[in-house]
């Protein structure tokens, strides 16, 4: 009987998404759009005070690109609310003319690294697009959405 509830508790325990983030992605260093170096640390404490839907995302991704309309959609519903759109592409060149193309409103920053940095890491995942939604204390209220019709998103920026 114990050795069954110490292994419920350990999958239970492995299980359990994170309410905030590591120090390796907390110290992991994006590109802004003018070409200067930034840490999300930066990035969480610039926007503290407010709630902040991150997207992380690609422009060789399908899905991703699909995706655009039902976040614009979420936009005009929560204005007050910071988007932040963290790209995965595999060159700043297509970044950059991906943003143009789509028309997307927000905060953008380019990791160099892509999935194989810290943060990338951190999320876990294999999957773009990714959403999180980070309160206004600087900590997660989601941690994996994959798709922006997803209702914990809704539910996290009502919070």
């Amino acid at each position: 009987m114990y050795k069954s509830f110490l292994l419920f508790f350990i999958v239970l325990a492995s299980c359990t998404t994170p309410k905030s983030f590591s120090e390796k992605a907390l110290n992991d260093t994006f590109i802004t759009l003018d070409g200067k170096s930034i840490q999300f640390k930066e990035i969480i404490e610039v926007n503290k005070g407010k709630k902040i839907l991150v997207n992380v995302w690609a422009s060789w991704c399908k899905d991703c690109i699909v995706s655009f309309s039902g976040l614009k959609q979420l936009q005009i519903q929560y204005p007050g609310v910071v988007y932040v759109f963290i790209s995965s592409d595999r060159s700043v060149f297509r970044w950059k003319k991906a943003l143009e193309k789509y028309n997307l409103k927000g905060n953008h920053y380019y990791m160099s690294k892509g999935m194989d940095s810290d943060f990338g890491d951190f999320l876990n995942s294999n999957w773009i697009p990714r959403y999180l939604v980070i309160n206004e204390n600087g900590f997660l209220d989601l941690f994996k959405a994959k798709r922006i019709t997803d209702s914990s998103i809704v539910e996290a920026l009502k919070k």
